[in-house]
């Protein structure tokens, strides 16, 4: 029984080969999402480690945050590009568990982060949701939960407008294209908790910052930031 099991799953392998998320070479039958070399060579940041952080000086003078950390750098052509890009556009929502497995485990060691009530994962317009079938941020924060055993909220905060691309605009006119975007329908899901805010990318943080103005306006007690990747 066990080598008929094996031979199928080979020639599943020949048919339909796993391959590694990161560097797209062919994954061992032990191996997920990502093959171990790239999983060693993943480019972390440590933010979770300083409060005084690239990603959190973003927000200072802006909205006030209790902390913000990214796991990993993103750099164009690199690993954490490619995993971004199969998650976000190839329907590959087990590298989004993945990640925010990784994000909790960073998570759970640090003091700074030990009270959170709340994850809530940057919400999708729904025109884009229909059309990809799934919010990537969402995946993130489910992976989180699943480590740090805290309720995720995806109801509350909604995006109310669809944006355009902001790849190319600079961080002024990003956030000005953002401004009014998101909007709080339950404010009584918010008041005295310390919120975890969920994003894939943070390349400027207008996004980020557009959603902690409007959870801010309801008495939320810490308001935390996390990303899965930093564009330094």
């Amino acid at each position: 029984m066990w080598s008929m099991f094996n031979l199928f799953y080979d020639l599943a392998g020949l048919l339909f080969p796993r391959l590694c998320n990161a560097c797209g070479e062919p994954l061992l039958k032990a191996e997920r999402v990502i093959c171990l070399k790239c999983a060693r060579d993943l480019p972390y940041t440590d933010f979770h480690l300083f409060v005084d952080n690239p990603l959190a000086r973003q927000f200072w003078g802006k909205v006030p945050i209790h902390g913000a950390t990214a796991l990993l750098y993103f750099n164009k052509g690199g690993k954490t590009q490619k995993m971004i890009h199969n998650l976000k556009y190839r329907q590959q929502t087990e590298i989004g568990l993945f990640l925010g497995r990784k994000i909790a485990e960073h998570l759970l060691n640090t003091e700074h982060y030990q009270d959170i009530d709340l994850i809530i994962p940057v919400p999708l317009h729904p025109r884009k949701m229909r059309t990809r079938g799934y919010n990537q941020s969402q995946f993130l924060a489910e992976g989180i939960a699943e480590i740090l055993g805290i309720q995720i909220n995806n109801k509350t905060l909604i995006r109310k407008t669809a944006t355009q691309s902001q790849t190319k605009k600079d961080r002024y006119t990003r956030f000005q294209n953002l401004q009014h975007t998101f909007k709080v329908v339950d404010k009584d899901a918010l008041q005295g908790k310390h919120i975890l805010l969920i994003d894939d990318v943070a390349t400027t943080g207008a996004t980020l910052e557009s959603c902690a103005t409007e959870l801010q306006k309801y008495s939320v007690k810490k308001l935390s930031i996390a990303a899965a990747a930093y564009v330094r």
